[in-house]
């Protein structure tokens, strides 16, 4: 009897321990479902769009005008009438694949030059002491809230007076210009949150800036640069006002303006335009899945601090 008064004792000890814990399970289960119907609720807000682009994109012109794209999972059948002629014509009218060539050619040095310029300037601002560094810091930050459009004219003067309009570096130096601001405040703010010792220790070993900044302070900053290249990459890949205005269309146009170019008066062509507008972003989901677990970090570290 005393044994079994013993146990019974002990469990219900233990029931009484758990019932807290279980508790606050409990809370925290109801408290994430809100999270998590609202995280869905905006990944459908995404997918469900891009979803009925690239369902369009392979239906034929008479099916995209006479029903939705959704009507295709009421009547499965309407599989068998998928084709991918919208594909070859957009590719034949529009010549995407020289358009192709001319957005890469476009978006790399648009991506590379910002990135070497912003990873310069923000190691000056960082580790090195000049007069007016933190006013100069402010100006080239607080340019980020002039809109694009408003240098448009005075940069278009510019470029007729060099004779660049209609050419890739008028694209290049229109998006270099553009994406400076954000370059050397994400870069910058990531760099004041690396450990100083290190800085200084390579200062008493001798290392030079340069020998600093190329091997200390270009490696430890990867997330960071990673992060800008994603937002500069998909920003000029799938810009079309500024390549309307400094390259326009022609035979150096990017894959934006070719697949503009599709859409007729009317609307008519509109077809076409989902199969260019699919065509034109597996590149940047390319990249983006490629770079993703660079992007939180680099993003999240130069908020914390700096």
């Amino acid at each position: 009897m005393t044994i079994q008064k013993t146990a019974s004792t002990a469990q219900h000890r233990n029931r009484t321990q758990a019932a807290p814990g279980e508790s606050v399970r409990r809370s925290t289960t109801r408290g994430r479902l809100p999270v998590r119907l609202s995280v869905l609720f905006v990944c459908a807000l995404w997918i469900v769009p891009t979803l009925g682009v690239a369902i369009t994109s392979f239906r034929s012109v008479d099916d995209a005008n006479s029903s939705g794209w959704w009507t295709l999972f009421a009547h499965p059948g309407g599989l068998t009438d998928l084709t991918t002629g919208n594909y070859s014509k957009a590719i034949e009218q529009a010549d995407l694949g020289s358009a192709f060539l001319n957005s890469v050619a476009i978006t790399l040095p648009a991506v590379f030059l910002p990135i070497l310029i912003a990873a310069f300037a923000a190691y000056a601002f960082t580790f090195m002491t000049f007069k007016g560094r933190d006013t100069l810091f402010i100006i080239i930050v607080s340019l980020l809230v002039v809109p694009n459009y408003v240098a448009f004219v005075p940069i278009i003067k510019l470029y007729a007076s060099a004779h660049l309009n209609g050419t890739f570096p008028a694209a290049w130096l229109a998006h270099i210009g553009f994406g400076m601001s954000m370059a050397v405040y994400i870069l910058r703010s990531y760099m004041a949150t690396l450990p100083k010792d290190v800085i200084e220790s390579a200062k008493i070993d001798g290392a030079s800036h340069f020998q600093t900044f190329y091997r200390l302070i270009l490696p430890m900053s990867t997330p960071a640069l990673a992060s800008f290249a994603i937002f500069q990459f998909l920003w000029v890949w799938n810009d079309l006002l500024v390549a309307l205005i400094f390259v326009g269309p022609g035979d150096k146009q990017p894959i934006t303006v070719a697949t503009n170019s599709l859409l007729g008066q009317q609307g008519a062509g509109w077809e076409l335009v989902t199969a260019g507008g699919l065509f034109s972003i597996l590149v940047p989901i390319l990249v983006f899945l490629t770079l993703q677990r660079y992007f939180v970090r680099g993003l999240t570290s130069g908020a914390v601090k700096g």
